[in-house]
């Protein structure tokens, strides 16, 4: 509705519109990467741990993104055809349903994301006892709660999305939860660089750190390119909601395209992370791609 609206708001800015050809080709592989992260970790024994469980919960979650992206282009385009009409009872429950499900990818990706950060940060400072705290039980009870509550919220939120009370909690999350990945991260790498003075003369233990450092930094890499892609298009929701008939705000909506393609794009870089970085990983794909001799 926002985007039919376009046309009213006062500005010169001509819509960026992405190939329909581009859109496709970027969710399907988005999709398709993220199932072989999947496959990967259950044909795998080796990867049945909590750290690739949370990863699991964050492929899931880039699939949903993109699988949204996907429908609600296909819903535009039957739109413009004249197979759907924007204002009719079916139409609006299947766009509440799409709706509840780009929340559920957010809050999906935003926890799970959480999630893996505090896995390491148990990792690199409790790493004696962190096969008693982080046991695979407890680790398949909190992606149930993370899943259980993503689904509540992103249901209500997508029926009371008109309500200011419902908006402004959801926009305040982004910003809080990634300022909390943040500081923890900040803390991990503080403790750690005056850890690695004290274990420096144990070779390893070095070992063993660098290690776990090499986890944290490809957390790090998971929340820059989180921000990059999710950034832009939480920013689209706000002035949609706020301010959809400001010459400025129509302005940054013009590359509306744009933004929701970056949601499908980090669906496609974070396997290349996984695969690049987890020798494990990459040992999987090749026997699953190569038939061993």
């Amino acid at each position: 509705e926002n985007i039919s609206d376009f046309s009213l708001n006062i500005t010169d800015c001509a819509q960026v519109v992405v190939p329909e050809e581009v859109f496709f080709t970027v969710a399907a592989a988005g999709i398709l990467e993220n199932l072989l992260i999947l496959i990967a970790v259950v044909r795998n024994k080796n990867l049945h741990l909590p750290m690739y469980f949370f990863i699991c919960s964050l492929a899931i979650s880039d699939m949903l993104g993109s699988l949204y992206k996907t429908l609600e282009n296909i819903f535009i385009i039957l739109c413009k055809m004249g197979y759907l009409t924007r204002h009719g009872d079916f139409e609006k429950k299947l766009d509440d349903a799409m709706d509840s499900m780009f929340i559920l990818s957010l809050l999906g990706s935003i926890f799970s994301l959480l999630a893996i950060a505090a896995d390491r940060y148990i990792t690199i400072f409790y790493a004696l006892r962190y096969h008693n705290i982080m046991t695979l039980r407890r680790a398949l009870v909190i992606l149930a709660i993370i899943w259980v509550f993503c689904a509540g919220s992103s249901i209500a939120i997508a029926l009371f999305s008109y309500e200011a009370a419902t908006v402004i909690p959801f926009t305040i999350l982004f910003p809080l939860m990634m300022f909390f990945i943040l500081c923890l991260y900040v803390h991990m790498f503080l403790l750690a660089r005056s850890h690695a003075k004290k274990i420096a003369s144990l070779p390893s233990s070095t070992i063993h750190h660098r290690t776990n450092m090499k986890g944290a930094i490809t957390l790090t890499i998971f929340l820059g390119v989180f921000l990059c892609c999710w950034a832009p298009f939480v920013l689209h929701i706000l002035l949609a909601r706020f301010c959809p008939h400001n010459p400025y705000c129509a302005c940054y909506m013009s590359i509306f395209h744009v933004n929701g393609t970056l949601i499908m794009c980090n669906a496609i870089i974070n396997p290349m992370i996984f695969a690049f970085r987890s020798p494990e990983l990459r040992s999987t794909f090749k026997k699953m791609f190569y038939c061993p001799r």
